[in-house]
């Protein structure tokens, strides 16, 4: 909506009189704050798990099979649970689990765990904006002016 602002001015953030709406919009502002940092508790149950055989950990390709919903990081190990708008979410301009695989190619991946948060946190990511463009023609019906 605001993509063509975004080019020339910094993000403005647009405030509600609605007490109720503005505070639920703060939760969910809170949450994703924290998904960002990986602090929040719904990274606890992670949606992707680090599979396959052998002790091959080394990122050697990276190779997303989306009828699998999972990401080869070798012949022998994958990470599987990733849907497709996970594997093709965008923050500031780069794609970001393969980014993160190509900056570790060659290298041993030592911690797994920490990817799948990752994944999760990009899923949550996308559930909760879901929720906040839900909400937010609600927040345009009542603006404060500045």
């Amino acid at each position: 909506t605001y993509a063509e602002f975004l080019k020339i001015d910094f993000p403005r953030v647009p405030f509600t009189a609605n007490e109720n709406l503005f505070c639920e919009i703060g939760k969910l502002g809170k949450q994703l704050a924290d998904l960002h940092l990986l602090k929040s508790p719904l990274l606890d149950i992670p949606v992707a798990r680090y599979q396959g055989e052998g002790d091959n950990d080394r990122i050697e390709k990276i190779d997303y099979q989306e009828s699998e919903q999972r990401i080869y990081i070798n012949n022998e190990k994958y990470f599987e649970g990733v849907k497709p708008e996970v594997w093709n979410y965008y923050i500031g301009g780069y794609q970001v689990l393969p980014k993160y695989l190509k900056d570790r190619k060659g290298r041993i991946l030592e911690d797994a765990p920490h990817y799948c948060r990752i994944v999760t946190a990009l899923q949550k990511t996308i559930e909760i904006q879901k929720e906040i463009d839900n909400l937010y023609p609600e927040i345009e019906k009542d603006l404060i002016e500045f």
